[in-house]
């Protein structure tokens, strides 16, 4: 009886504070973890570019749609991070808020 009425409160507990991630950001947490997946999976595809500056870039993913976010040295550079971010699977949108390093 004790052990079920643990199962019980444990539960309640857990639902609560699922109910509670989506009350104060929107989502759930379900898509809290798929917009995480996201932007690893971004970062890792950056990273696997030789460009090294790419490793610089931040990235933010919300509901599927990635902000690439940062400074660059070329157009080539942002072009080609824009690219990458594109081609990973799951992505809705890209926002490229990239801006190319002034000389």
């Amino acid at each position: 009886m004790m052990r079920n009425l643990r199962s019980i409160v444990v539960f309640v507990v857990l639902l609560g504070f699922f109910a509670g991630c989506q009350a104060t950001t929107g989502r759930t947490a379900g898509e809290s973890i798929d917009d995480t997946t996201l932007t690893t999976s971004v970062k890792t595809a950056l990273a696997r570019d030789k460009v090294a500056s790419l490793t610089r870039i931040d990235v933010d993913t919300v509901k599927g749609v990635v902000s690439l976010n940062g400074v660059v040295p070329t157009a080539a550079d942002k072009a080609r991070a824009v690219e990458i971010a594109r081609g990973v699977n799951g992505v809705q949108k890209v926002n490229d808020n990239l801006q190319v390093q002034k000389k």
